[in-house]
């Protein structure tokens, strides 16, 4: 029993030493942990501090990250920094977001202020909304 004791305490010794390697950013370990790079290497970030190069602003690196220079092509808009041509009222793009635009057609509204004649009390748009103008105008009955 002895002996099992001994092989048993050796082995952890052993597996203990193994798993300890050498201290972050040692040559042969780079800084930051594997989740960290992995997560660096698919998102083009430097959270581990292993890839400098893919830190913001870099040369080859705009500004922000790559999910966040994606959501601004989408949307036309410049969260990331990456897109200063974006940014509202730039020459091509008007104030507000696509989506505030669209929304602004469809609603004949205001609220991006790409479209100030659709503003309440513009020339051919009275006060109000059309759906608040629609409900106006509908007679409730008396229930006297």
């Amino acid at each position: 029993m002895r002996s099992m004791r001994y092989l048993t305490t050796g082995l952890l010794l052993l597996a203990a030493a193994a798993c300890a390697g050498p201290p972050e950013g040692a040559p042969g370990n780079p800084p930051g942990t594997a989740a960290e790079r992995s997560l660096d290497r698919a998102a083009g970030t430097n959270t581990s501090g292993a890839f400098p190069r893919q830190s913001d602003g870099m040369p080859g690196n705009p500004t922000g990250t790559a999910a966040g220079r994606s959501l601004d092509r989408a949307a036309g808009t410049n969260t990331s920094g990456a897109f200063p041509r974006q940014s509202d009222g730039m020459p091509g793009n008007p104030p507000g977001t696509a989506a505030e635009r669209s929304l602004d057609r469809a609603a004949g509204t205001n609220t991006s202020g790409a479209f100030p004649r659709q503003s309440d009390g513009m020339p051919g748009n009275p006060p109000g909304t059309a759906v608040g103008r629609a409900i106006d105008s509908t007679s409730v009955p008396s229930t006297r």
